[in-house]
């Protein structure tokens, strides 16, 4: 028995996401993963600006940069020749109103350690080996039966445990879309010798069947990517065929089918989905973990709120803002897989995603904002926006001119207008002049 609480199912980038968020307003929750043991992949490893920006605020920013390094450039291998090409990743400098501009790589399983490492700062663990059984759920709560027999009582459940999440299938819910390849790709994490770590090697071929070897930042690793068919069930003497550098060691391995699939709903009751449970990507643009991660940044202030007393109207406003984003998402995602471009652009970098037409977004423009926009980063005094944002509160700041911008706590702007505020949604709002 466990009342009052928050279930978070699903111990990856977007259900630890949830659960520092929540830890830091003082909610009371648990955080199960059906694993024995943490992700020790490379999977999602591209981390987006926004995100970057998601990640100072949970107070982790320092540690995912020191594990992570610029995307490198591509090194396209012919024969005995080899050429350099672009980058996914920009090389932009970090200006007052974007502090972090460019594409960071950190291997997904750094990823995660980090975020369990800021999770037990907080006073919390994750509990793995336990998985859903079986949920149901009343006017008033939810009942969860886990695999070890016990059975959870809360007032809310989270599903952020990925595409085949038991969640997401017990709320009878699917994942609608379509297969974007006809086959099969193979990711792995592989050891090998004598290959130049500065770029991100890849053997094309006539058949579209090409190699690609990228250096993981501050480990040993490649990440191998290619078409399941064309390395078979040996990757190691295929690769030495296609490229001539031999695997020393396989760390980790995956096989997926190139999708765009999502929910039609968010939410059902007390139960909400979140991350891969609501929608899969191809990896082109880098968008899954992001996404993921954003959809938790989002709910993550809206539970804790009408958890404490907050209006439960709110929640209603998870699903409108979220599920857009991930239907456009999914469009950009099919669209770069499908054109192959290494031109990304500010396509992908996610700072431009907003929240304009919410319920919760109110007033004029002021320039180039919008209430539902990002919020830029700016200088105040010896201090940075971003750093007096920080934390569980709404802020409002105080122009020169009379002018109000009301930023909501995960730092979309909730309004823009001469009214002072006194409070958000019933949350205290903290004035910056």
């Amino acid at each position: 028995m466990y009342e009052k609480s928050i279930l978070i199912i699903g111990a990856g980038p977007t259900g630890l996401t949830l659960a520092i968020d929540l830890a830091r307003r003082g909610v009371n929750f648990r955080l199960l993963e059906a694993a024995d043991t943490p992700f020790q992949g490379s999977r999602g490893k591209g981390i987006q600006p926004r995100t970057l920006e998601v990640f100072e605020d949970l107070g982790v920013i320092d540690q995912i940069l020191a594990a992570g390094a610029p995307y490198p450039k591509f090194r396209i291998h012919l024969g005995p020749l080899s050429m350099r090409a672009g980058s996914l990743g920009s090389s932009k400098p970090s200006t007052e109103r974007i502090p972090y501009p460019n594409l960071w790589m950190v291997r997904q399983s750094r990823t995660e350690e980090i975020l369990r490492e800021r999770l037990h700062q907080l006073g919390h663990e994750v509990e793995f080996s336990t998985a859903l059984a079986n949920l149901e759920q009343s006017d008033h709560s939810v009942h969860a039966t886990l695999s070890n027999g016990e059975t959870v009582h809360a007032e809310y459940l989270i599903g952020c445990d990925g595409g085949h999440s038991a969640v997401r299938k017990s709320l009878g819910l699917k994942l609608e879309g379509e297969a974007i390849d006809e086959e099969p790709s193979v990711v792995a994490d592989v050891e090998i010798k004598n290959l130049d770590r500065r770029d991100w090697h890849i053997w094309p071929s006539l058949k579209g069947a090409a190699i690609g070897l990228c250096p993981l930042p501050n480990t040993q690793f490649f990440q191998l990517m290619a078409k399941a068919a064309s390395i078979g069930d040996n990757i190691e003497q295929a690769v030495f065929k296609v490229t001539g550098h031999r695997i020393e060691r396989i760390a980790w391995r995956s096989i997926y089918q190139h999708s765009v699939r999502m929910v039609n709903r968010y939410r059902v009751g007390r139960v909400f989905l979140a991350g891969d449970a609501a929608h899969v990507h191809p990896p082109s643009g880098g968008q899954g973990l992001n996404t993921g991660v954003q959809d938790a940044y989002n709910l993550g202030w809206k539970l804790a709120h009408v958890v404490n007393g907050g209006p439960a109207s709110l929640l209603d406003t998870y699903e409108s803002e979220r599920l857009p984003i991930a239907a456009a998402v999914l469009g950009l995602t099919k669209h770069l897989h499908q054109t192959r471009s290494i031109k990304r652009g500010d396509a992908t970098n996610q700072l431009a995603l907003h929240y304009r037409t919410s319920a919760l977004s109110s007033g004029h423009t002021l320039g180039d904002l919008s209430p539902g926009d990002r919020m830029p980063d700016r200088r105040i005094g010896n201090s940075r926006l971003f750093e007096l944002m920080r934390g569980p509160q709404a802020t409002e700041l105080q122009l020169p001119d009379g002018t109000k911008i009301l930023i909501r706590p995960d730092g979309y702007i909730a309004s823009i207008s001469q009214k002072e505020s006194t409070d958000y949604a019933g949350m205290p709002i903290q004035q910056i002049r």
